[in-house]
């Protein structure tokens, strides 16, 4: 680690050195270059990115129209010390701060959360969305935790989305379009989208934006069964006429397909009071999953999945926010209120858990499953704040933070034909169904006070008091050869699942009727921080940072069967002729598998900040040291190895990461990151890693030991953008190249590979595109992953799962739950992009 510090700082030294002696500017310039520094409000005031004493990057408007970034995704590779494993659409993509990951790669099936450690704002309200990047004015990304600052407390980082708002001082309409083409895609992409701003009254705007965005999808489904319980999902491969009749192929199955948007009003009825009222509103038709099976049993190519059915999921995302600002002449007052609502509705293949159940599925020939899954999430925010305005050497900032936030979702899993080839009469396909409702609240108070000591040295001190209350309610039942099963729909599933609880507890039972469980926790407690910098000279700043994080525990959302027997420590369904489901409730096993409990950071910071060059070259940088305690990681049920959360009993995480921006000349600018990550246990973790042994599938349960690697994170990641404005071209406007690299090394799936997890190779991808630019409009030549890398992002399974069963005709059955996430082959396109006044 040392080493790659002396590397890096010195290779940035020299190029600092390099703009000091070949670009001494005047004063004039001097300030013109720090006026293009961009402004954000991390710290809750208005304050230059090289005047912050944190570790924060500022992605402007500008810039993310030049990179040409359409997601979160595409700007955090540009950031050091965080990173996206890249799932694609379906699936929800985790994100990775300091190599803070609870969530192992190959477990679950999506999320929106962004895997739990950053809290994620849109404008000033706190919610995950993975938003479109259009009409924004910057995206901030803060590294380390954020509690005393923001309402929502957060574990590693805050990303904070920043709208542009509405604009009191003229009309303005852009309007903008994309078409492209995925080299592996049959069809060509295209996005198209307006922004217009309207000022009603010299004090009252409006400003709208609407996108769509028509992704076509690059992933060919080739083995879909033609029907689903009479065709054979495993004929002869080698005969295209056994396949032909009982498959079909289903190209670009990974399309998507998203209308985005919002709507704004802005009302500052006196000087002092300034309102905006918007709706957010994005919803995401995916067709299937970004994934490849070529390491599976299957005959797949580099970008086929070998999944049996088809896979599309819908995801919509609403949010309505007020945000409310009074200049109180001593302190600004802000009010943020949110109600969001969250609903998704797909289907999955099914096939491979269950017969990886070893419940004896795969003996029927034509035997294919798929679950139904459908759930919705609201969420109320409210964040009361005080930021001092007057001039003094103290500072401070005092806020209060509630949420209410409501959880309901089902699966439904259907196996079509097989209850007939059991005999079993009346014939049902619902062969099982699970439901699961939480209720979380959540409120904080938390503030900082700031006091300069001298000119140069500041002090900062913070504090954050929390207490949430969360209660969950499960159930599961297993309704084959049930006609007359009804499950109960998602908007149901509270009143539902409350009654049976109730009744199941009035009648003397120790749990509800039908198997219901209740479970629930409560915690409260403080978080510190205490930050101190000192402003060497007016280009050099430095600082040292101890912050807490936390984060909330929550349960696995996994019901008993209805036969439960309390104190047996395991749950037995009477399926035909009966089958080990369920976690173990914690009564005589050495843990819970219900729940998880809630986790902690401290982390320590020491970190620069530097202008060279007049103001041409910046250069930041920290090296941080993060302890984290209980924290929360991926595992899987004892019985049918059910992927859940655990708590291990300690990690750390520990890095050094720098970034930094060169003017070089009036027409060529570059900008560069590196990190460098080490995150591992701290202490031994009982039945931490869920495994199977083979032959068959049975579960198994491996130690984590104290200097495993963590999962999903690379140790190094390093980034590289130029932008070179080409001289005396004779046209009217500007012709600008850029050319952008982003690299990460290799990443472990499992926590220290245990359990036979892999180790996905580093990759590096380079964007290049061509720009000409007259101010009012703009057209661009691009080319994305322009060198046409194959790379891996993610994995499901693992290797020991390529396994060969046999169903009762004597025919092979081939396991494919072992695939991994790819990443877009090359694409080229044309943007344009042209804005009315």
């Amino acid at each position: 680690m040392r080493t790659n510090l002396l590397k890096t700082t010195s290779a940035f030294v020299l190029v600092a050195s390099a703009a000091l002696a070949a670009h001494a500017q005047d004063a004039a310039e001097d300030t013109e270059l720090r006026a293009q520094t961009i402004t954000v409000t991390a710290t809750r005031r208005a304050e230059s990115v090289q005047d912050v004493p944190l570790n924060i990057a500022a992605v402007g408007g500008a810039q993310i129209e030049e990179q040409g970034f359409d997601e979160l995704a595409d700007v955090l590779a540009y950031v050091p010390g965080i990173n996206v494993v890249d799932r694609g659409g379906r699936q929800g993509n985790p994100i990775i701060v300091r190599g803070l990951n609870a969530d192992g790669l190959g477990s679950g099936d999506g999320n929106n959360d962004g895997g739990g450690t950053v809290a994620t704002y849109i404008g000033e309200v706190p919610l995950f969305v993975d938003l479109k990047l259009n009409d924004l004015e910057r995206v901030e990304v803060l590294l380390g935790p954020q509690g005393t600052l923001y309402g929502a407390g957060t574990l590693g980082g805050a990303i904070r989305y920043i709208p542009a708002k509405p604009k009191f001082d003229g009309d303005m309409l852009n309007v903008r379009g994309e078409l492209s083409q995925n080299f592996e895609a049959e069809n060509l992409s295209y996005d198209t989208g307006f922004t217009v701003n309207k000022v009603i009254a010299p004090n009252f705007a409006l400003r709208a934006s609407v996108d769509y965005e028509d992704n076509s999808g690059f992933t060919d489904y080739p083995f879909v069964v033609r029907e689903i319980g009479v065709s054979e999902p495993d004929p002869d491969f080698s005969d295209p006429v056994d396949v032909g009749s009982n498959l079909k192929r289903v190209k670009d199955a990974d399309g998507e397909q998203v209308l985005s948007g919002r709507v704004a009003a802005r009302w500052e009825p006196v000087s002092w009071l300034d309102g905006t009222l918007t709706y957010y509103y994005q919803k995401a038709d995916i067709d299937g999953r970004q994934i490849s099976s070529a390491r599976s049993t299957v005959p797949a190519g580099k970008y086929e999945a070998g999944m049996r059915v088809e896979e599309p999921n819908e995801v919509t995302n609403q949010l309505v926010a007020l945000e409310v600002t009074a200049d109180l002449g001593f302190a600004e007052l802000t009010s943020a209120t949110g109600y969001s609502r969250f609903d998704d509705n797909g289907q999955r293949d099914q096939t491979d858990l269950l017969i990886s159940l070893e419940y004896s599925y795969e003996l029927f020939p034509t035997f294919t499953a798929f679950t139904h899954e459908k759930g919705k999430e609201d969420r109320i925010n409210q964040e009361v704040r005080l930021v001092s305005t007057t001039e003094s050497r103290f500072n401070w900032i005092v806020g209060a933070f509630y949420n209410q936030f409501d959880q309901a979702n089902y699966s439904a899993e259907y196996t079509p034909g097989y209850s007939s080839y059991l005999g079993i009469s009346p014939a049902a396909d619902l062969e099982y169904y699970s439901k699961f409702y939480s209720t979380l609240e959540e409120s904080a108070i938390f503030g900082e006070v700031g006091y300069d000591i001298t000119d140069k040295w500041s002090v900062t001190v913070g504090g954050r008091y929390y207490k949430y209350d969360l209660e969950s309610y499960s159930a599961t039942d297993f309704p084959l050869g049930n006609a007359g099963y009804v499950p109960v729909g998602v908007s149901s599933l509270q009143s539902d699942l409350k009654s049976d609880y109730s009744a199941g507890i009035a009648a003397g039972l120790d749990e509800g009727l039908n198997g219901t469980q209740k479970t629930g926790q409560s915690d409260n407690g403080t978080l510190l921080k205490f930050n101190t910098s000192y402003k060497f000279t007016d280009d050099l700043l430095g600082y040292f940072t101890v912050s807490e994080g936390y984060r909330i525990g929550n349960s696995n959302g996994i019901g008993f069967c209805a036969d439960y027997v309390p104190g047996t420590g395991q749950a037995a369904c009477a399926l035909v002729p009966g089958q080990q489901f369920g976690p173990n409730p914690g009564d005589v096993s050495t843990r819970d598998e219900t729940a998880y409990g809630p986790d902690k950071t401290k982390n320590y910071e020491l970190g620069f900040k530097s202008e060279f060059a007049d103001g041409r070259v910046t250069l930041n940088g920290a090296i941080y040291y993060i302890e984290w305690t209980d924290p929360q990681l991926s595992s899987a049920t004892i019985n049918a190895s059910i992927p859940i959360t655990v708590n291990a009993d300690g990690a750390e995480s520990k890095g050094i990461e720098l970034n930094g921006n060169w003017i070089v000349s009036d027409e060529l600018t570059v900008r560069g990151s590196y990190s460098h990550t080490e995150a591992s246990l701290t202490a031994p973790a009982p039945g931490l890693v869920g495994t199977i042994s083979t032959p068959g599938f049975g579960s198994v349960l491996l130690d984590g030991r104290d200097g495993d690697r963590l999962p999903g994170s690379p140790e190094d990641q390093f980034s590289f953008f130029g932008s070179y404005t080409i001289p005396n071209t004779g046209l009217d406007g500007e012709l600008v190249a850029n050319f952008g690299y982003a690299w990460q090394g290799d990443v472990l799936t499992r926590t220290g590979n245990l359990g036979d997890g892999i180790t996905l190779d580093s990759f590096g991808v380079a964007n290049a595109s061509l720009v000409y630019d007259t101010g009012k409009w703009q057209a661009s030549l691009f080319v994305n992953n322009l060198f046409d890398e194959y790379y891996e992002t993610g994995v499901r399974g693992t290797p020991l799962y390529n396994q060969v069963l046999t169903d009762d005709a004597g025919g092979p059955v081939y396991q494919r739950t072992f695939y991994t996430y790819v990443g877009a082959p090359r694409v080229l396109g044309i943007r344009m992009n042209y804005t009315f006044e």
